[in-house]
């Protein structure tokens, strides 16, 4: 009955803003609050370029808290830790296998907390590596290498990794990319023109991704 209930409420809020988005303000001492203009940027570009109607007030929301059903789409990110309690882990759960989308952008350090963090979640899921040929990396703008990399690093390649429910991606993990980043002002990190529209590409194709499935 719970779950009946929470599923209900996530239909209805889904019709009634079936466009609004939202960062995720997780526990553990991390900073979910890094890169404050990403997200407003990504929802001005994909308004601009895939026709969308995203609200360009940005929301944030708590892990345990009911209103993260109001969002098709929640926004991860930060550099350090990551706790869900048994409520947030409830909460999370029934959010993702009811509809609900989460994309975490690894900042540099996020993920073996995001890692333990999200196996505490799904303890019988592992996360698995998206191929190149995946839809989220050719609608509607192709990337016939899977994810860019935008930042560097530590040398190694950028990755997108995923969590399946019934078939359907309810969590993506891009690491060794730092596409967040290339979303943010100009100034905040210097990024060349290529490499922000490079970024912002794909934010909105998995933007796109995200509310055409």
């Amino acid at each position: 009955m719970k779950y009946f209930l929470v599923l209900t409420l996530f239909v209805i809020s889904s019709l009634a803003s079936a466009q609004d988005v939202a960062v995720l303000h997780y526990k553990g001492g991390g900073d979910w609050y890094s890169n404050p203009t990403s997200l407003p940027n990504l929802v001005k570009y994909c308004n601009t370029h895939i026709n969308t109607r995203i609200n360009f007030e940005v929301q944030t929301v708590e892990t345990a808290s009911l209103d993260i059903f109001q969002f098709p789409f929640v926004h991860m990110t930060g550099h350090g830790n990551v706790y869900f309690d048994d409520n947030d882990k409830i909460n999370l759960k029934n959010y993702l296998i009811s509809g609900g989308f989460l994309h975490i952008d690894d900042n540099y350090g996020l993920k073996p907390y995001i890692t333990k963090a999200l196996k505490d979640v799904f303890p019988e899921q592992d996360l698995i590596e998206l191929p190149a040929t995946h839809e989220i990396f050719q609608t509607p703008n192709p990337f016939p290498d899977g994810l860019p990399k935008i930042h560097e690093h530590d040398g190694k390649r950028p990755q997108a990794s995923a969590l399946f429910h019934d078939g359907r991606l309810i969590v993506l993990f891009t690491t060794e990319s730092d596409i967040g980043d290339g979303w943010e002002d100009p100034e905040v990190h210097n990024d060349p023109e290529d490499v922000r529209e490079k970024a912002l590409k794909m934010g909105a194709n998995i933007i796109y991704y995200v509310f055409n499935h």
